[in-house]
């Protein structure tokens, strides 16, 4: 794994993007982990509540399996792949409310889904070298640096 940090903003190559949804997916065996990206912490801020959608539930692409509650922002964390919620890392956020915050690739994951179209919906994710280019772009854009919460 080897990160690439562009504006301040974390961005490791090993990694699926869905930009728009500022989510990573990260395949594990039969299962795929999301959390948000870098950029989508930051331009949240610290985290002050999840709520958590039912383990064992089926989503379609887009739909939220958690709501995020930042200090300047409450919206949908949306799974970017069609599957069954087969763990949501509540433990963690119970522990360390911003723990996404501080480590968004790691230990602030969000949820482990099975998906059920991984080939079909992996078109909309990006890897490498086009996923730097499009947050590159974003970034530049909507003039985004990123940081960490510390507190």
């Amino acid at each position: 794994m080897s990160d690439v940090v562009w504006r301040g903003c974390v961005i490791p190559d090993d990694l699926l993007y869905d930009v728009g949804m500022n989510v990573w997916v990260r395949p594990e065996g039969d299962d795929v982990v999301l959390g948000m990206t870098d950029v989508a912490q930051t331009m949240g801020g610290r985290m002050v509540q999840v709520t958590w959608r039912r383990v064992g539930k089926n989503f379609a692409r887009g739909r939220s399996v958690a709501t995020i509650e930042s200090a300047k922002w409450v919206g949908p964390f949306p799974t970017p792949l069609t599957g069954k919620l087969v763990a949501a890392n509540e433990e963690a956020f119970a522990e360390d409310i911003a723990v996404a915050n501080r480590d968004p690739y790691g230990a602030g994951w969000i949820a482990r889904l099975r998906p059920e179209r991984f080939d079909e919906e992996r078109a909309h994710l990006l890897d490498g070298e086009a996923a730097l280019q499009a947050y590159q772009a974003f970034l530049a854009e909507h003039d985004i640096h990123c940081y960490r919460c510390a507190e």
